[in-house]
């Protein structure tokens, strides 16, 4: 699987949890209704 993604590494829980706090945090008032995939590139 590594092998295939752009970053040949798994995300850490910090990694993930930054992406959520910047998600509920003022920066990302403009995001609606809208998927993002947290996945080193896999669906790139």
């Amino acid at each position: 699987m590594l092998g295939v993604m752009a970053s040949e590494r798994y995300g850490t829980a910090a990694e993930i949890g930054a992406f959520v706090c910047y998600l509920a945090g003022p920066h990302a008032d403009y995001i609606t209704g809208s998927g993002r995939n947290i996945d080193g590139g896999f669906t790139a």
